[in-house]
């Protein structure tokens, strides 16, 4: 069970602040005064000398570029800078915490906490002796990616399989259909065109989904070791 921390509630990590623009609009740094250091920037050592300087922006810099990366992956920028606030954390974060790191509203700290709870990447813990609930978020990178990909391959690959089954399904029938009418071989040779086209897709997809799930076994080891024979490929 983690101690209980201070008054403050603040890990030792500062807020996410990125020069590109978000869909906050403004940086993540937005809403505060240039020239004041906030009570939580004080104790974090974010404004003290070198070392803790830089500390900072090196801090500032991975959250900024982790919601960056994320949106070009289509995944919400919000939610990969709250997940990178929590990943960096000494210690675990509650709302109010996350708010006044990212400068996001009560509303959209509590839906983004949700969905990367729902992703199995943040999990809740309850602190001794304080009502409030807190988060941290998974530290062992190997399962991170695991459970990402899982996560990708749920809202992604399986739908995108079931689909094309049910094109494949439906150009089946239609070519069934024309056997039983004796269509004109131009028509027919269409359709099998199109099942060919269709099938060769579908054996594509499935199998990159059973390199997922090698990839997402358990122990993990089946994403370690096609990582490792890749990098000796390259």
């Amino acid at each position: 069970m983690p101690e209980r921390r201070d008054n403050t509630g603040h890990a030792g990590i500062e807020s996410a602040a990125s020069s590109a623009p978000d869909s906050r609009g403004g940086s993540a740094t937005g809403g505060m005064d240039g020239g004041a250091q906030s009570e939580g920037e004080a104790k974090s050592g974010g404004g003290g000398g070198d070392g803790c300087g830089i500390l900072h922006d090196s801090q500032e810099r991975f959250i900024a570029l982790w919601g960056q990366m994320a949106s070009s992956w289509g995944i919400p920028r919000t939610m990969a800078e709250v997940h990178g606030l929590l990943f960096l954390a000494d210690e675990p974060l509650n709302t109010d915490d996350i708010m006044h790191r990212l400068h996001i509203s009560r509303g959209s700290a509590s839906m983004t906490l949700r969905s990367l709870q729902d992703w199995g990447i943040v999990s809740r813990v309850h602190l001794r002796g304080d009502r409030k609930e807190y988060f941290q978020a998974e530290q062992d990178v190997w399962k991170l990616f695991r459970t990402i990909l899982r996560e990708r391959k749920k809202r992604e690959i399986d739908p995108l399989l079931e689909e094309l089954h049910t094109c494949r399904a439906l150009a089946d029938s239609l070519e069934t259909k024309g056997k039983k009418r004796r269509t004109l071989d131009a028509e027919a040779a269409r359709l099998k065109a199109l099942n060919d086209r269709l099938g060769n897709m579908i054996a594509f997809v499935e199998m990159i989904d059973a390199i997922s799930n090698r990839l997402m076994n358990s122990s993990g080891k089946g994403l370690q070791l096609a990582a490792k024979l890749l990098a000796k490929a390259s």
